[in-house]
């Protein structure tokens, strides 16, 4: 399949690059790495996403650049679908999206059906950012400072600064080689994980408030709701890295963050250690991910969605 997505970038002329909507570093990573790929091949490339790039992602190189209004679509050959398990995760153009001649899904979520004649999926890889790893690898195409750069934060965030269970051989050869290449490894750092704003802090001060245990503390969960993101003046992308918090509590084997959405539903976003997945549990409410951190949408208020989401995990234990 990277032959073939070697044959159409060669043969080709314009493309459109976007990934799934509350935007992570991992998405980000690769879309930039790719358009600068794309760009030193001589071709026009333009990402665009639905929504902004947070506020600790915007020292990625070109991201100055992104596009949050879909151009015309009959301007591209070929259309980059990055790190999304189905299109519609790259929100309401995805229609528009769907009609460029040419689709290239490369992803690397377990729950991804393939949903392009052309995609490259490894649910093995650490991250999307790995993917385009290889196939830059197999191009021999040169590491600029600013691939690798935005490569190896694809990589680092998507693996969690290298401690999640999706971290193998492969992430730490890619990530020696991107380092080789000119990324810094404590300035990407310092920029995705101590540059949070004062909302942030604020935020959590908070949501921490929330924090409750159920299953035999087995499972720790935390809640996000509208009033306090309005109280507080911070945004849904302050509450990256949230879910995470009561998984590290001794004896939590699942985390979760339940945030409050306009629609009346609840975002679910999940962590879990070892052997426990919560991809099946995601998928069960029609959501999906990777075996140790999943994501899907409950609709109610916060009592019932806790009572169907933590009874489904009952139910697979």
């Amino acid at each position: 399949m990277i032959g073939r997505i070697h044959d159409i970038i060669r043969c080709s002329r314009s493309f459109l690059i976007t990934s799934h909507e509350r935007l992570d570093g991992d998405a980000l990573g690769s879309e930039l790495a790719l358009c600068e790929m794309l760009v030193n091949l001589g071709k026009k490339a333009v990402v665009y996403n639905q929504d902004r790039t947070p506020g600790h992602y915007r020292f990625l190189p070109g991201s100055e650049a992104i596009l949050n209004r879909l151009p015309d679509t009959a301007d591209f050959d070929v259309a980059f679908v990055l790190d999304c398990s189905e299109l519609e995760r790259v929100g309401a153009e995805a229609g528009k999206i769907r009609q460029i001649k040419t689709m290239v899904n490369i992803d690397h979520h377990v729950s991804n059906g393939g949903f392009c004649e052309v995609s490259l999926i490894d649910p093995r890889a650490s991250s999307t950012g790995e993917l385009l790893f290889r196939i830059l690898a197999a191009a021999d195409l040169s590491l600029t400072r600013g691939i690798a750069t935005n490569l190896y934060a694809a990589i680092l965030t998507d693996t969690g600064g290298f401690r999640y269970g999706n971290t193998t051989p492969e992430s730490f050869a890619a990530a020696g080689r991107l380092l080789e290449s000119g990324a810094s490894p404590q300035w990407i750092s310092e920029n995705v994980y101590e540059n949070n704003p004062v909302v942030k802090i604020r935020l959590l001060s908070r949501v921490l408030e929330t924090l409750s245990f159920d299953c035999e503390g087995r499972v720790g969960s935390m809640v996000v709701s509208r009033e306090s993101l309005e109280k507080t003046g911070a945004l849904p992308e302050h509450t990256d890295g949230f879910v995470d918090m009561p998984r590290t509590v001794q004896g939590v084997e699942v985390s979760i963050l339940f945030s409050e959405l306009p629609d009346g539903h609840f975002k679910v976003s999940m962590r879990s250690k070892g052997n426990f997945s919560v991809e099946r549990i995601a998928r069960a409410f029609g959501g999906g991910g990777h075996h140790n951190a999943a994501a899907c949408r409950v609709k109610g208020d916060i009592s019932a969605v806790r009572r169907l989401v933590l009874a489904e995990i009952e139910a697979l234990r």
